[in-house]
């Protein structure tokens, strides 16, 4: 019923939401002589921000027409190459000529950038993506909210999110290379170990995780305990319920977003509410850019996805209560992952010193599983002074973190064959190939 009340909600809303947008309009406009005065900017700013507060936060669009190169700008056209109703795998190329005029004249090392699917939209990784987009032909998984997925689409769970990993990276051609921002990291892993045993052309020449929970026992932070302290009955009961009506998903059982939202609102919750003190009187001083920074931070934030209940709550248990990857009884399709069979896939771990959702050492765990992997393939890194989303995104990242990454991708580049094959060309969405059909519960 939670899904259903928290949408009268934002219905009932409406009357307030229209009448605050009315008097903001009104108080904001320059043929309005009381405009100026210091009740006229408190009435605006109090409007404008009750507004924002109620209104409906969609999918963001990518907003990344151009990225400089040597001081070139290069446009840049997100496309879409392949999709299943779960996913698009978006493709960002790179205009070829400005390119020349940029000084790249090679085929650069194709990146697929695993996004997370908890909460939020694959847009909540632009930075990371601008970052890339200067050295790599990058690739990134676009998630579907679960709400908007019919019912006739079947299930979608973990082991589907390690089939759509290996089947994405065939598509990409031999030996690309892939990051996996926080969540991704275990079933990344997984499909990188069994592409690796199958000794698959696609296989990844290197793999990156970001604050990633590889082994959630490590440095246990407030979200782990969370996952130990509550028996997994508990999430079926009170974390997952049906998507109401007009929705295409109608009756599809989800873990809402809004309620991921406030889970990680609740963690830092006197930040946000003094972040949104300044907001209101960054308007009332008439400080539009400072204003626009916080809109444009929030814009991101607040728009959320769902999740299917059975990768929810598979999530949960196969990472965050039961640990089967580092203890190595995570079986994929019958056959057990082994990452100890990965022998040619350079390893590389990053994470934040002051991470309150990855702990120090969950991600580095990725080594102690790697077995085979030559001393000269892995590389860890600790980031000072950032946290979960310094680690993947900001000035530290774009500064410390990126020209790691990059390095030791062109590192593990030099090894492979010189022979090249480009990225597939792209196609249009409704022209997708969708290699991957739902299993309708056979799990």
């Amino acid at each position: 019923m939670l899904y259903h009340l928290y949408e009268a909600g934002y219905y009932a809303a409406s009357p307030l939401r229209f009448a605050a947008l009315a008097a903001r309009d009104f108080w904001s406009s320059p043929l309005n002589p009381g405009a100026e005065s210091e009740l006229g900017r408190r009435l605006y700013a109090t409007s404008d921000l009750f507004a924002n507060l109620t209104r409906r936060y969609g999918k963001p669009g990518w907003h990344l027409d151009t990225v400089e190169i040597n001081g070139r700008p290069v446009r840049v056209r997100p496309t879409v190459v392949w999709s299943t109703p779960w996913c698009k795998l978006t493709h960002f190329v790179r205009d070829m000529s400005d390119l020349r005029r940029a000084g790249k004249t090679e085929i650069e090392p194709a990146v697929l950038i695993a996004a997370p699917l908890s909460g939020h939209y694959a847009t909540l990784l632009r930075g990371t993506v601008e970052a890339f987009l200067q050295d790599h032909e990058v690739f990134i998984t676009e998630w579907s909210n679960a709400r908007d997925v019919p019912m006739l689409e079947g299930r979608f769970d973990f082991h589907d999110y390690i089939d759509h990993i290996r089947e994405m990276l065939r598509q990409m051609g031999p030996r690309p290379h892939v990051v996996a921002v926080c969540q991704p990291g275990p079933p990344v892993l997984a499909a990188a170990a069994l592409m690796a045993e199958d000794k698959e052309e696609s296989r990844p020449a290197s793999m990156t995780f970001m604050g990633s929970p590889i082994d959630a026992r490590l440095s246990p932070t407030v979200t782990n305990k969370l996952a130990e302290e509550r028996p997994f009955a508990w999430f079926q009961s009170n974390m997952v319920y049906d998507v109401p009506a007009p929705y295409p998903g109608m009756g599809r059982r989800v873990y809402p977003g809004f309620v991921q939202l406030a889970s990680f609102m609740s963690m830092n919750l006197d930040k946000h509410q003094e972040a949104h003190r300044r907001y209101l009187a960054h308007l009332m001083d008439g400080d539009g850019d400072s204003a626009d920074k916080h809109l444009e931070f929030y814009d991101e934030y607040l728009s959320v996805l769902d999740l299917t209940e059975e990768f929810y709550l598979q999530t949960v248990d196969v990472v965050f209560q039961r640990y089967l990857l580092p203890k190595g009884e995570l079986y994929h399709e019958g056959r057990r992952v082994r990452p100890e069979r990965i022998t040619d896939i350079g390893l590389l771990t990053v994470e934040g010193e002051n991470d309150d959702i990855s702990g120090i050492g969950q991600t580095q765990a990725a080594h102690r599983l790697c077995l085979s992997l030559p001393i000269e393939m892995k590389e860890d890194y600790i980031q000072p002074r950032v946290g979960h989303y310094g680690v993947f995104n900001g000035k530290r990242f774009r500064e410390e973190i990126y020209p790691r990454v990059r390095d030791f991708v062109r590192r593990m580049e030099a090894g492979l064959p010189k022979v090249k094959v480009r990225p597939p060309p792209p196609v249009e969405a409704s022209d997708s190939v969708v290699q991957l059909r739902p299993r309708n519960g056979k799990r």
